[in-house]
C-alpha cells in the first residue's frame, strides 16, 4: 500500500473541523493513531487485562507476554543489543530525566561541563540546568549556525576532558535540523564524555539503530510514532544502566527488601517501579508493527518530498520567515515560520477556522526563540497521513489569515 492511500488507516483524519475537511498538521506534538493501534488497545483490556511479573494466573502471563514482547520488538526497532537496554517511561521527557537523576547527578563533580546546543527541547534543557546545580557542573552551549545547524568543527572546539555529557536532539522541534549523531559521538567519546540523544522528532521518522549512532542513551516517546499517550522508552548501553541507579522506588523493583536495606532486580526492572503502562507498551508494539510495514526509509522520504514542497510553497507567500535549513535533505518533516508580524496564535486561530491544526508558541524551547528574535513562531509538522493537499490547505489558509488581518488592521 503506498503512503498516500495509508490516510484512510487513521479515523480521527475521517472529520470536519469548522466545516472544512480536517487538516492535522501538529504531528511534532503528537502523531495520530492508525486503526490498527487503536484495536491492538482495546483487545488488550478486553481479553487480557492484568497486572505483569506477579501473577501466574493466564490473564496475567498473556499480560506479562505482551509486555515483555513489546520490549523486545523496541529493541529490535532501535538496533539495541538487547531487550535488557530498553527501559519503558512515560515518555521522552521521564527518560531524559531519569539519566539526569540516576547517571549524571552522582558522576558530575565543580569543574565538569555538560554540552548542549541552545535549541534544545526544554525537556533536554532544564533537567541538566538541575543536574548542574545540584553538583556543581558548569553548562557549555554549542553556537548555531545561521541556519539552525551545529558545524562539527564547533564540536571538536567545545570538547574537552571536563566534558563529561553531551545531550542534543537527533532532529530539532523546531528548526527541523537533523544533527549529525553519529559524528558528535565519535568525537564525544575521544575525551570519554557520555552521549545523550534527545530521538522524540527522530524514532518516529527515519531509520534510527542504535549501534550505528553509537549513542549512549537515547529517549523516545510512543505517542509521536502513532502509538499511545503515556509510554516511552529509554535506551541505554547495558554497561551504563548497570551502574546507573534507579530513581523510582517501590513494588516491582525489588529483589530483596529487608526493613533496613533493599536490592534491585536486573536490568531493565531496576527502573520500572510501580505497575507500568502495559496497554500503552502493548499499543506501542503495534504501532512498530504499523511503522515497520510502511518502511521507515519510505517514511522518510516521504517526510522530506513533503517537507520540499511545503518549503516551496511558502516561498511564493509575502512576508513568510521559514526557520531553520533550508535543505529538505538536512532536516525532518516539520517547517517553523512567521507571517509578517502577525502572532503566532493569531495565525494558528484563523487556520484552525479553516480546518488546518498547526503549533503554535514557543515549542517548549524558549532559549532558541531569544536566539531568533521572535517570542513565538508557527509550526506545520507533517507525517506519513499527510499528503501535499494538506500543504496546499496550509498555504490557502495562510492566504486567508493574511488578507483577514490586512482588512482588520486596514
Amino acid at each position: 500500500m503506498s503512503i498516500a492511500a495509508r490516510k484512510s488507516d487513521f479515523p480521527i483524519l475521517d472529520q470536519t473541523v469548522n466545516g472544512h475537511r480536517l487538516v492535522y498538521l501538529d504531528s511534532a506534538a503528537t502523531s495520530q493513531k492508525p486503526r490498527a493501534v487503536i484495536e491492538a488497545v482495546r483487545r488488550y483490556y478486553e481479553r487480557d487485562n492484568a497486572n505483569v511479573h506477579r501473577g501466574v494466573h493466564t490473564l496475567g502471563t498473556r499480560a506479562t507476554e505482551a509486555y515483555e514482547g513489546a520490549r523486545e520488538k523496541v529493541a529490535r526497532f532501535i538496533g539495541a543489543r538487547s531487550a535488557s537496554e530498553i527501559v519503558f517511561t512515560r515518555g521522552t521527557t521521564e527518560a531524559l530525566n531519569m539519566v539526569a537523576l540516576g547517571y549524571a547527578r552522582p558522576r558530575l563533580g565543580p569543574g565538569d561541563e555538560i554540552l548542549l546546543s541552545p535549541a534544545e527541547h526544554h525537556s533536554n534543557l532544564i533537567p541538566w540546568q538541575q543536574a548542574a546545580k545540584a553538583t556543581g557542573a558548569t553548562l557549555k552551549y554549542l553556537p548555531l549556525q545561521p541556519d539552525g545547524t551545529v558545524a562539527l568543527a564547533d564540536v571538536r572546539a567545545a570538547l574537552s576532558p571536563r566534558t563529561k555529557l553531551v545531550a542534543i536532539a537527533h532532529i530539532s522541534n523546531v528548526l527541523g535540523t537533523i544533527h549529525p549523531v553519529a559524528e558528535i559521538a565519535r568525537l564525544a567519546h575521544e575525551v570519554g564524555a557520555v552521549v545523550v540523544v534527545d530521538g522524540a522528532q527522530s524514532v518516529p521518522h527515519l531509520p534510527v539503530d542504535v549501534q550505528a549512532l553509537d549513542c549512549d542513551f537515547l529517549a523516545f516517546s510512543g505517542h509521536k510514532m502513532c502509538g499511545p499517550t503515556g509510554i516511552g522508552v529509554l535506551y541505554g548501553k547495558r554497561r551504563l544502566l548497570e551502574d546507573m541507579e534507579p530513581v523510582y522506588f517501590g513494588g516491582e523493583m525489588i529483589d530483596v527488601v529487608e526493613l533496613y536495606e533493599s536490592t534491585w532486580k536486573e536490568l531493565p526492572w531496576k527502573f520500572e517501579g510501580g505497575t507500568p503502562v502495559i496497554a500503552g507498551a502493548v499499543g506501542l508494539a503495534a504501532a512498530i508493527d504499523y511503522l515497520t510495514e510502511v518502511g521507515m526509509e519510505a517514511i522518510r522520504d516521504h517526510d522530506r518530498r513533503l517537507t520540499a514542497y511545503a518549503l516551496e510553497r511558502l516561498r511564493e507567500l509575502d512576508d513568510v520567515t521559514v526557520y531553520g535549513p533550508a535543505d529538505a535533505e538536512r532536516r525532518g518533516g516539520l517547517v517553523t515560520f512567521n507571517l509578517g508580524s502577525i502572532h503566532p496564535h493569531d495565525v494558528s486561530t484563523v487556520l484552525d477556522a479553516e480546518g488546518v491544526a498547526i503549533r503554535a508558541g514557543h515549542h517548549c524551547a524558549q532559549p532558541l526563540m531569544r536566539i531568533l528574535g521572535v517570542p513565538a513562531t508557527a509550526r506545520a509538522s507533517f507525517y506519513l497521513y499527510n499528503d501535499e493537499s494538506d500543504i496546499d490547505a496550509l498555504v490557502g489558509a495562510l492566504r486567508s489569515a493574511k488578507e483577514f488581518f490586512k482588512h482588520a488592521i486596514g
